[in-house]
């Protein structure tokens, strides 16, 4: 969580290279302070917004700064194509994050974020307080890195990078749980290891589905003819672009691991199985002609003269012995009874 004691407000930061500001408040704070009057293009203004059910004070913020109404619902309802709507003094648009999730019932953690970019501010509107962004205000309030010489559209791209690092962390987490299973699947069975392996890959497929709009928001931004983003900045939205294509391979890389694992699964039950087959059909051939014997000498007939044979029984045990003998140490010399590595 961003802030444990009050995960219900808000952050504004107003900052430029010689100083910062940061104010927390609840949004009703910020829906009767946040107007238009109060932005200045000396600093920049972040506005980190928590909380989408309080959609009065969203409303109310968003017309004081010029924002539209039906720009408004979008923040609510995302729209399901990825889509930078651009204004002539703002720009807005809504993408997904993700985390890892240690929960059974959830496979990822994911939140639906909302972006309004200005001249000289932004605004990002969070369902929850969700650990994305304390890199980002690390180096507002440390001055790292060149954010606070920037303006609002490079907080933009630290932004969205922070979001495209926590895709690269859900790729990591998975990437272990593939390590474990790979290093019990040959030496353990049982339907968990099969069901671990499907809940990876729908986690991967989960992620695609995020990632996707992201890489397609992020070349938006990159081709925008928008004065809001400076020439000179287009540059890191397309390495954005690029990081998230790189998502996207892992992605595939990982899916493939695992449809491979899923094949292996089963290749190692059909071993097992087939030994286990093996070792029942050499029992079986060594029993069929003692079985065959036992009912040649088990009839009811009369007129079988070994029947009074003195030492018919001792006889026939012993041939009986001597042909198991015989076939196992034929089963043997072939190499059947050895165990495959």
């Amino acid at each position: 969580m961003e802030n444990p004691n009050h995960p219900q407000h808000c952050q504004l930061y107003k900052y430029n290279k010689e100083f910062y500001l940061l104010n927390r408040e609840t949004p009703i704070y910020f829906k009767e302070q946040f107007h238009q009057s109060e932005l200045d293009d000396d600093f920049v203004s972040w506005l980190n917004f928590h909380g989408l059910k309080d959609k009065e004070s969203i409303e109310t913020l968003c017309r004081n700064i010029g924002i539209e109404k039906l720009n408004i619902e979008n923040v609510y309802f995302p729209s399901r194509r990825p889509k930078v709507e651009e204004y002539p003094t703002y720009m807005i648009f809504s993408i997904k994050s993700a985390l890892p999730s240690t929960s059974n019932t959830k496979l990822l953690i994911q939140e639906n974020i909302s972006f309004i970019l200005g001249k000289s501010y932004l605004i990002s509107f969070q369902q929850q307080s969700s650990d994305h962004f304390t890199d980002v205000r690390d180096r507002i309030e440390n001055a790292r890195g060149k954010i606070r010489y920037k303006h609002a559209d490079f907080l933009l791209f630290r932004l969205l990078e922070a979001i495209i690092d926590n895709y690269f962390e859900v790729i990591e987490d998975i990437a272990e749980k593939i390590t474990d299973l790979d290093a019990v699947i040959l030496t353990r069975t049982g339907k968990h290891i099969l069901k671990q392996i499907e809940i990876e890959k729908r986690k991967l497929i989960e992620l695609r589905k995020i990632a996707q709009p992201m890489r397609d928001i992020t070349y938006q931004l990159q081709s925008a003819e928008s004065n809001l983003i400076e020439k000179s900045n287009k540059l890191y939205f397309r390495n954005l672009k690029d990081s998230c294509l790189t998502v996207l391979d892992e992605i595939d890389a990982n899916k493939q691991i695992l449809d491979g694992m899923n094949n292996l699964y089963y290749a190692v039950q059909g071993q097992r199985m087939n030994e286990i087959m093996k070792v029942l059909t050499i029992v079986s051939s060594i029993f069929i002609p003692l079985t065959f014997i036992v009912g040649v000498y088990g009839m009811n007939f009369e007129n079988m003269p070994e029947l009074k044979y003195k030492y018919g029984y001792y006889t026939v045990v012993g041939i009986m012995f001597l042909v198991g003998i015989l076939l196992l140490s034929y089963f043997i010399r072939r190499g059947w009874l050895k165990r495959d590595v």
